[in-house]
């Protein structure tokens, strides 16, 4: 009786804390992922194959191993597979066309097309994979981005975990400067014993003289325009931005890896993605 009492009050703890952070705000877009399948697709889409770098997972589309809606979550998962590049060039140096088969595969979704935003609270619940590698991410891209290369779209990185770093946390904020070098700016505190054990919120607050970054109720990074370098901050003030949850896996000498194949499949799930303006 008392566990159940304490679990009542815990809940109602929560609830009121989550009211708080967005008391004055409407909900303008959800997916609180109620339903079984692929993501809904007038809410999500996908990019595809090798999207960055020398990261190796190639991202899938409309593929239910990597991408699904099951118990009332997104599950985006990383798995260790020999998987044919459709891109594939024989003797190509190019990152996208060099591999007749990609050694892993993920998914990588966002609402670019379908749904973006000026300012807002932008948040999830979600649950990260452990163990190195392991690279999930839940971020924004200026929606100009096709025609207004990055840096210069801008970039708002509202939650970064690396596996290999399991006690932190990464808000980063990226942009060009005047004569379009790329800038970063963040803060990546360590915020708990291990991050992946349970489901956190993971957040934005964003308006039109900065953005407030959100681990749970911890306030742990503000990215102020005043102090941008090189850069006025019209960048995050004059157009929308769009959302992205994908989960990448690491590569020896990237950010992210090496990878330990030990621990695949690895498993992202999301219990809901939140907009409030």
């Amino acid at each position: 009786m008392r566990s159940t009492l304490l679990l009542i009050v815990l809940f109602f703890i929560k609830g009121m804390a989550i009211a708080q952070t967005t008391t004055g705000r409407k909900l303008v877009f959800d997916d609180e992922f109620n339903y079984n399948g692929l993501p809904d697709p007038s809410k999500w889409g996908y990019e595809k194959g090798f999207v960055r770098g020398e990261e190796p997972q190639y991202y899938t589309v409309n593929r239910l191993e990597n991408a699904r809606v099951e118990n009332g979550m997104l599950v985006i998962e990383g798995r260790k597979e020999q998987f044919p590049n459709p891109g594939y060039k024989a003797g190509s140096t190019k990152r996208a066309e060099r591999e007749e088969f990609a050694p892993y595969t993920s998914a990588s979704i966002n609402t670019y097309g379908k749904h973006s935003w000026k300012y807002g609270r932008m948040e999830i619940r979600a649950k990260v994979p452990p163990g190195k590698g392991t690279w999930p991410a839940f971020w924004m891209l200026g929606d100009d981005h096709e025609t207004n290369k990055w840096p210069k779209c801008g970039e708002i990185d509202i939650l970064e975990y690396l596996g290999r770093d399991s006690t932190r946390v990464h808000a980063t904020v990226h942009y060009a400067d005047s004569v379009g070098k790329h800038q970063q700016q963040g803060n990546a505190p360590q915020v708990a014993k291990q991050v992946a054990d349970g489901f956190h919120i993971y957040a934005v607050e964003w308006d039109n003289k900065g953005m407030t970054f959100y681990y749970d109720q911890m306030k742990y990074y503000y990215f102020d325009y005043k102090k941008m370098i090189g850069n006025d901050g019209k960048v995050f003030n004059n157009k929308k931005f769009y959302i992205l949850l994908n989960l990448a896996l690491g590569a020896k000498g990237d950010w992210g890896g090496p990878q330990d194949d030990s621990i695949l499949p690895a498993k992202y799930y999301v219990d809901y993605v939140r907009v409030y303006q």
